[in-house]
């Protein structure tokens, strides 16, 4: 790999860093026009593809000089440390962004690319992995880890806390996130803030599976206006800690799939609504929700909302199918609401195995246990889970048991 040529150390001190970015880049854009070739190194496309090497400090390359000559398809390797002030701006068609080794920081530092956040996606296919993103700050009070304008992106198995926003999107339809094995929390506690640890705009589709929402204040852990949001085996659990309002909120409704997720409130919730669905109308044409193996926790001494819909503001029509969620707490599940409601079971947040440890799972001598209903074609859809959440972060398979049980959890 041609960023492989030029290592730091390779070069005497006297010779400037930019230049060695310079020749690295002018060599590797001769090989790519065919003026250069370098024999055994550069004889297939695939060796073409650079990865360069960032550290958090000098004589590293910086995360910004990286940026500013990757091609596309490139790869970023970060070097685990802190990088303080280390923002940037992803314009590549292509490109992975991949912490190396324990997870590197991207601190703001009160630093933030372009009055966005730490990292800015502007378009094309990009690849975020193992890497940490902590206290964006930006004048208009919402800085982001990662501002995504447009494109797809895929961030897997990374952080983000202490974020005005954790991430953030655009409102590009054609826009895709997908969210894996990742963790979310310690809102910034400012009154007035609204500062949710996930914001998805209207986008064509969110997908979060395997990650852990947690300690929000005042904002959602999770807000979507995606035409379809999938949130697949996630721990969406507010904590003592917490301070958030909903848990989850699709306010323009759209298509949702929730199966196989904790969702739960804190004590100090700033609404009493875990799930709300359709609260701001302007829906898209097709909305549906389809809440199933959920285990919805409420500590409330007065009934909470395990789910609120608002089926005057949603199309006509739209379908709601809540099967198999166990309620564990008081509260209602549907006022207001019609569609498909089955398989539900009700028991108190105590009754779960080991609620202090984050284990929400029925115990071995739940009445609940066994008392699901059959999933595989309700509306239409499979709502089978396949997973359950595993700590910190991921998720499990599940083999198909003989009788299935409410909830997130089988085993």
């Amino acid at each position: 790999m041609l960023a492989a040529l030029f290592p730091a150390s390779s070069v005497p001190d006297p010779f400037p860093r930019r230049q060695r970015l310079a020749v690295a880049v002018l060599l590797r854009r001769a090989c790519l026009a065919g003026l250069v070739s370098l024999p055994g190194l550069l004889l297939s496309a695939p060796l073409l593809a650079a990865t360069w090497i960032v550290g958090p400090a000098p004589p590293s390359m910086s995360l910004r000089d990286a940026l500013a000559v990757a091609a596309d398809g490139d790869t970023i390797a970060l070097m685990a440390g802190e990088y303080n002030g280390q923002v940037g701006v992803i314009e590549q068609r292509r490109l992975t962004l991949r912490g190396i080794g324990e997870r590197p920081v991207l601190r703001a530092g009160g630093r933030h690319a372009e009055g966005k956040g730490i990292l800015v996606v502007r378009g094309g296919e990009v690849l975020i992995e193992n890497v940490e993103f902590r206290s964006a700050r930006v004048p208009d009070g919402n800085g982001a880890g990662i501002r995504l304008e447009r494109g797809r992106l895929k961030v897997v198995r990374s952080a983000f806390y202490d974020n005005e926003i954790g991430l953030l999107t655009g409102n590009d339809p054609e826009t895709e996130l997908e969210i894996v094995d990742s963790e979310f929390g310690q809102a910034p506690q400012v009154t007035g803030g609204l500062h949710h640890l996930l914001y998805a705009g209207r986008i064509g589709r969110l997908t979060v599976t395997g990650s852990r929402f947690h300690e929000g204040y005042e904002g959602h852990l999770i807000k979507s206006r995606a035409r379809q949001t999938r949130l697949f085996y996630n721990l969406i659990y507010d904590g003592w800690s917490g301070g958030a309002s909903y848990e989850v909120d699709l306010p323009n409704g759209g298509e949702a799939w929730l199966v196989g997720n904790v969702i739960g409130q804190s004590p100090e919730t700033q609404n009493r609504a875990l799930v709300s669905f359709g609260a701001e109308g302007d829906p898209w044409p097709r909305s549906a929700l389809y809440l199933a193996h959920n285990t919805l926790i409420s500590p409330l001494g007065t009934p909470a909302w395990f789910l609120r819909t608002w089926s005057e503001r949603l199309p006509a029509n739209a379908p709601v199918v809540a099967v198999n969620n166990v309620l564990a707490g008081v509260g209602v599940l549907k006022p207001g609401t019609s569609g498909t409601m089955a398989g539900n079971g009700r028991t108190l947040g105590r009754w779960l195995r080991s609620p202090d440890t984050l284990d929400f799972s029925l115990p071995h001598d739940s009445r609940l246990r066994g008392t699901a209903v059959d999933v595989r074609q309700i509306e239409g859809q499979d709502l089978t889970p396949k997973a359950e959440f595993q700590l910190p972060v991921g998720t499990r398979p599940l083999s198909t048991p003989t009788r299935s049980s409410p909830g997130a959890f089988q085993q």
